[in-house]
């Protein structure tokens, strides 16, 4: 088992973090600044009569994520490790509540939590809280991981209790997300391929079953292979999303100039806020976009892969999936390339809760950035 350096936060704080991830984060989060305003203003103007109403709340929380960030860049992440167990139960506690009165009902989902005009997600701090959870539950295990029974099996429990609490809501994307960033953390602590591929397997399966029990999932999928089979309904988005991608060309037709963003797409700053990107950035914004989470993800490998002990390997290879999961689905919706599924764009979509949160744990990979020797070869 891994154990705690000693005299390693000595040595860390010789030692600054890595100044490329750091610009990297920086630049997302101003894009996505910009975006969210030039998606949402039309929208926002119509619907509440104030197209300034998005980004005051994304430099809210862009506010609030920075302070997050600079606080868990400068806080031991091995204090982690001790409040791990307590994360979990907060994180079902947030899942639970969501079925009392103080869960809050939107577009048929239940999915918020309001206490007067906050909100917030729990599904969203679900996927730290489980990062913190199983880093802390894999380094301690490490040899059981290779077992299926002792190791393989309490994973897929805790996997499968965040599973129910979320698909309840009903909230798919986040269930699936989070499944693939605790099967990430198990690989990377050494889960044997036999058993990767058997969890593959049983995974497509069940999700298999998932879509073929509910009407809704089923029709978008159908709606996937064919989305002009029904173009005014469950192809309405992706078409939408197709015509601004298209309508982009190489360089786009000009920041603040979107078609689509003029209630084409419904709630354009949210999950199709690639498409509009594309429309008004064209293919230059857009691959300019997915080289700067192509730098993110590269640089939170390599501070995961010369992380000073096992922990914090796990913990940075936890955030760094779960950037990355989510960036490849979104994308992926956006260019029908798969199932039309509610998932945010890191740093990007409007949804202060992720915003801010993703940029906290920016600061936690930053942290262990200080401890890796990044210039190892």
């Amino acid at each position: 088992m891994y154990k705690k350096i000693e005299g390693v936060n000595e040595v860390a704080k010789k030692r600054s973090s890595d100044f490329t991830l750091f610009l990297t984060v920086l630049i997302l989060v101003v894009i996505g600044i910009i975006m969210v305003f030039s998606s949402s203003h039309y929208y926002a103007l119509s619907k509440m009569n104030d197209s300034y109403h998005f980004l005051k709340r994304e430099l809210m929380w862009a506010g609030l994520g920075m302070i997050g960030m600079f606080f868990t860049m400068n806080y031991d992440y091995w204090k982690y490790r001790k409040m791990a167990p307590y994360a979990y139960i907060f994180s079902l506690i947030l899942l639970l509540l969501i079925f009392t009165p103080l869960g809050k009902e939107i577009n048929g989902a239940r999915r918020w939590l309001g206490v007067g005009g906050f909100t917030i997600m729990p599904g969203e701090v679900s996927k730290i809280c489980a990062i913190i959870f199983m880093a802390s539950m894999l380094s301690r295990r490490t040899e059981k991981i290779k077992s299926f029974v002792n190791g393989v099996i309490p994973c897929l429990v805790i996997i499968g209790i965040y599973f129910g609490l979320i698909i309840l809501q009903p909230n798919m994307s986040t269930a699936v997300t989070i499944s693939m960033i605790i099967a990430s953390m198990m690989f990377v602590a050494g889960m044997r391929w036999f058993h990767v591929m058997a969890m593959g397997i049983g995974g497509i399966g069940f999700l298999a079953v998932m879509i073929l029990i509910a009407p809704y999932r089923m029709k978008r999928l159908t709606s996937f292979l064919d989305p002009f089979s029904d173009p005014r309904g469950a192809g309405y988005q992706v078409i939408q999303s197709l015509y601004a991608l298209g309508s982009g060309g190489l360089f786009g037709v000009g920041l603040g100039k979107s078609i689509q963003k003029y209630l084409y797409i419904p709630e354009p700053q949210n999950d199709f806020i690639f498409a509009i990107i594309g429309e008004e950035l064209g293919f230059i914004g857009c691959v300019t976009v997915i080289l700067l989470f192509l730098l993110l993800i590269w640089r939170g490998v390599r501070i995961s892969i010369n992380a000073p002990d096992l922990f914090s390997c796990l913990l940075a290879s936890g955030i760094t999936a779960m950037v990355a999961v989510q960036v490849i689905i979104n994308i992926a919706v956006a260019t029908s390339s798969m199932p039309v599924t509610g998932i945010a764009l890191p740093f990007i979509s409007w949804g202060g809760n992720s915003l801010a949160i993703f940029m906290a744990a920016m600061g936690i990979l930053l942290n262990i950035s200080r401890h890796s020797n990044l210039d190892r070869r």
